[in-house]
């Protein structure tokens, strides 16, 4: 196998091509590549005005990658960060959470650095009503897109987020140790946490990589990780993307939501609660307990039935794709019996 210097650049490009399309953006040159979620965070906020004084959102235990960097930014800057919690009550929970987000957003606010849906039990928020909400007092919106993003419709044209970060290895379907974020242009003249040669205007022409360059490649093409030709894992994300184009996101919500609605029932008729349907993902959602005395001897049986599910926070989570079957739902509710 031959590799040129051209091949260097047409991969990458093609897969913020893919992706732009799987997420309904625009212009593909706001896509990075990175290697992790916490790196495209990282780009983000260090590019974000915080003041001291200034307020930063989170949403309560997200995933980690979208709370640490916030917490140093915030120490460096004297900043506060603000995390708004789930109610305590099952009743018109998601409605709740929601609206006790959009309460949180003043004129003190900075940024809100949230989840699309949330890790543990699939509850969705509201973004376009955050982002109308942000924008009104001229905070940024950071959303960390893994958990979501390839089995959840999404659209950069409808929500219009500052920075959306995706993990490549969960719904997108992807090798680990590869990612997407697009960063909005409001990035577009930020500074990148690695300084890398490919990312640099005119680094097409390898006979002057030594002239060095202070510009940067259009848009986002600055927050791309070193090495982000990255010959095995790049292309493997790209069949992966045209995998989900072909499928559709949408297809794909259905399909869980057509497998698991009965065993869904089942299990709130058990006395189980389960988020409403309008207020949840179908390829990711929570079960919460009553009573936890059992939980220990649940898991154990689904270990010994291979029924594989987690746990995060008090929820079991249960996150079904195109190879379950309804027959697999059946199952697991007969371990609840």
């Amino acid at each position: 196998m031959e590799i040129s210097p051209e091949d260097f650049f047409t991969q990458k490009e093609l897969l913020k091509q893919r992706f732009a399309a799987l997420i309904d953006a625009p212009d593909y040159r706001n896509m990075a590549s990175i290697p992790s979620v916490s790196y495209g965070i990282a780009n983000a906020a260090n590019n974000v005005l915080i003041n001291k004084g200034d307020e930063i959102i989170l949403v309560d235990e997200q995933f980690p990658s979208n709370v640490y960097i916030w917490k140093e930014v915030a120490e460096k800057k004297g900043a506060t960060i603000k995390v708004i919690k789930p109610p305590i009550s099952f009743d018109n929970r998601a409605g709740l959470w929601n609206q006790d987000i959009l309460d949180a957003i003043t004129k003190k606010t900075a940024v809100v650095a949230m989840c699309h849906i949330h890790l543990a039990d699939g509850t969705l928020f509201d973004l376009k009503s955050i982002r109308e909400r942000t924008r009104s007092v001229n905070a940024m919106l950071v959303i960390d897109g893994t958990q979501s993003i390839g089995a959840l419709p999404f659209s950069v044209k409808e929500i219009e987020p500052d920075a959306l970060v995706c993990g490549g290895y969960k719904w997108m379907l992807g090798p680990y140790s590869i990612g997407m974020a697009y960063y909005s242009d409001a990035f577009n003249d930020g500074t990148p946490i690695e300084h890398n040669w490919i990312n640099r205007y005119n680094s097409q022409d390898f006979t002057k990589l030594t002239q060095y360059e202070d510009r940067y490649q259009e848009k986002a093409a600055r927050y791309s990780v070193g090495e982000a030709s990255n010959f095995v894992l790049t292309p493997m994300l790209i069949r992966a993307i045209e995998q989900l184009l072909e499928w559709s996101p949408v297809a794909i919500q259905e399909y869980c939501k057509e497998i698991s609605v009965r065993a869904v029932q089942e299990l709130r008729n058990l006395g189980y609660f389960i988020e409403d349907d309008k207020h949840r993902a179908h390829h990711l959602f929570g079960v919460y307990f009553e009573d936890h005395s059992n939980v220990e001897e649940l898991k154990a049986t689904l270990k010994r039935e291979s029924i594989i599910v987690s746990f995060r926070g008090n929820a079991m989570r249960i996150s079904p794709n195109v190879y379950n079957s309804e027959e697999d739902f059946e199952r697991l509710v007969t371990q609840f019996q």
